[in-house]
């Protein structure tokens, strides 16, 4: 049975720092794209970052770039989302998920939903004074 746990939702106020971690149980994380997904309170579900199998390059939304970084744990089946100067606007419930065709898509695929096979349950990040 495959499981995606996030951890690491808080809150924070505006210019702090949080690691988002994604442990996967079930699946091996490097045979996989992860996505960092999020969804505020009536708004759409968005992409965030994702990390493709294939070489591990990186892709971020442009709201996060230069801030967020994603990356693979070392042989820890985790993947992480350090997140940098946070904004009010980064508030909302985070999801990871995972992918085994990403890689045959083109960029302005890589946050389509429908490409990720595995969800994680979310976690609340909460950005306030």
């Amino acid at each position: 049975q495959v499981q995606l746990v996030e951890s690491g939702g808080d809150v924070v106020q505006p210019g702090g720092s949080l690691r988002l971690s994604c442990a996967a149980s079930g699946i091996i994380l490097d045979d996989h794209s992860i996505g960092w997904f999020r969804q505020a309170p009536g708004k759409e579900r968005e992409g965030v970052s994702c990390i493709l199998r294939n070489g591990g390059t990186t892709y971020y939304t442009d709201s996060v770039k230069g801030r967020f970084i994603i990356s693979r744990g070392n042989a820890k089946n985790t993947v992480y989302l350090q997140m940098n100067s946070l904004k009010p606007e980064d508030t909302a419930v985070y999801y990871c998920a995972t992918s085994r065709r990403l890689q045959y898509y083109g960029a302005r695929d890589y946050y389509s939903p429908q490409l990720y096979d595995y969800w994680g349950q979310g976690t609340q990040v909460t950005v306030s004074s």
